[in-house]
């Protein structure tokens, strides 16, 4: 078992772990951390997660703001973007050659590997950003989520016209919840699980969404649509024809914001086959993948809401019947959401931690851990400073949440950031 470290010259110097005594550990990696287990199948299941979140249930929203040409055409364009821009990542995995070279086990550390100091800071602050925004964004959407089951009953039992209201406050908090227990799960091994359920989910509630526009469109309503999308002077004024056209770019662009989480997703891969060509096939997959529905859902939606389309349509009430298929969606979007938020606020976690345990090495808070037996989930590492950082994080984004409840503005901020 060998593993290389780079060299000031940008050679690649072998160190042989049998000689330091590592050879003989089978539980330990080729630089001597915890063994990768991940597979394409784990890699494509993150991706998924990540890729297919709420932004798909903006599209139909977003190509109603551009029209026939304009929608697709961008939307396929960050689509390969987004493909294009995976790829050159995942031979930066390791340095300096993508093989053979030095682990990177985040986004910052390739960044500082390949560009150096400065530009390390500068897209580590863009990176973290980011992710704060997207946690904040599906606190949000899934709090909507939970609210519209409620909604959707009353809607049900009393009329479409009835006045239905749920308080998100309330939904973040359970968010929250679940949230401040699943983050003790300590980093993106103890994920792959969470991710594949989170995965299904996505596709579950992008079928409902996909089957529920096509059951419209079949039963003969012709929505107003044209090639520009929504006209000024009918739907919009001109003012608003300019706002909601960046606006729902931004939308197509958070629908597509999983790249600042690919290297830590790489790193979760086994050693062999090389992790960048594997990771390169996932990112097809879950980006081809992705990129399907998302074609089917904007543009079945655009068609069967026209240029009036909701901001949100299993949320926003394009449907109504079948009310119970609209709760099973949105129960798919809820269970989704909380496997992507950890998905995505598991780099961060891991940069706060690793630069505090770097700060102060000797502090027993920061490096004790204890490992405790859960029934049916077996041993479990429990950390005093894990508990209280990321249940503080969790905290914070969930009153940020609270304060900025706008599920289409937010996206489309977040998407214009990333």
């Amino acid at each position: 078992m060998v593993t290389t470290e780079q060299q000031p010259a940008g050679k690649v110097a072998v160190f042989n772990l049998a000689e330091a005594g590592l050879g003989d550990r089978p539980e330990l990696d080729d630089d001597g951390r915890e063994r990768r287990t991940g597979t394409l199948v784990t890699a494509s299941a993150h991706i998924i997660t990540a890729v297919i979140g709420s932004g798909v249930l903006s599209l139909a929203w977003a190509i109603a703001q551009l029209g026939w040409v304009i929608g697709p055409v961008v939307l396929l364009a960050f689509s390969v973007i987004t493909w294009f821009c995976s790829s050159l990542l995942a031979d930066c995995y390791r340095a300096p050659d993508p093989v053979h070279g030095k682990r990177n086990y985040t986004y910052g550390q390739a960044v500082r590997a390949y560009l150096g100091v400065s530009k390390y800071r500068l897209c580590s602050l863009a990176q973290y950003i980011n992710l704060v925004g997207v946690t904040i964004g599906y606190t949000i959407t899934t709090a909507i989520s939970m609210g519209a089951i409620k909604r959707s009953n009353c809607f049900h039992r009393n009329g479409h016209s009835a006045d239905c209201e749920a308080s998100n406050t309330t939904n973040m908090i359970i968010f929250a919840g679940i949230q401040i227990l699943l983050s003790q799960l300590p980093n993106f091994h103890k994920l792959w699980w969470l991710s594949i359920v989170a995965a299904v989910m996505s596709l579950a509630y992008s079928s409902i969404g996909l089957g529920l526009s096509i059951a419209k469109i079949a039963g003969g309503v012709h929505a107003k649509t044209s090639l520009t999308g929504a006209t000024v002077g009918v739907d919009v004024s001109a003012t608003e024809k300019i706002w909601k056209t960046f606006q729902s770019m931004g939308d197509i662009a958070f629908a597509y914001s999983y790249s600042n989480v690919l290297i830590e997703i790489q790193d979760t891969l086994r050693s062999s086959p090389p992790e960048n060509a594997v990771m390169k096939k996932a990112s097809f997959i879950g980006v081809s993948t992705t990129t399907m529905f998302y074609m089917l859902c904007g543009v079945l939606g655009y068609a069967a809401f026209g240029n009036q389309a909701p901001g949100n349509f299993l949320t926003g009430f394009g449907f109504y019947d079948p009310f119970w298929l609209i709760d099973v969606g949105n129960v798919c979007i809820a269970v989704h959401l909380i496997g992507a938020y950890q998905v995505f606020c598991q780099p961060i976690y891991q940069f706060v931690e690793a630069w505090a345990r770097a700060r102060w090495p000797d502090s027993g808070f920061l490096n004790a851990e204890r490992v405790v037996r859960v029934p049916l989930a077996g041993d479990f590492p429990l950390s005093p400073f894990r508990l209280v950082w990321r249940t503080t994080y969790v905290v914070l984004t969930s009153l940020v949440a609270m304060i900025f409840p706008f599920f289409n503005d937010f996206l489309g901020l977040i998407g214009a950031v990333s």
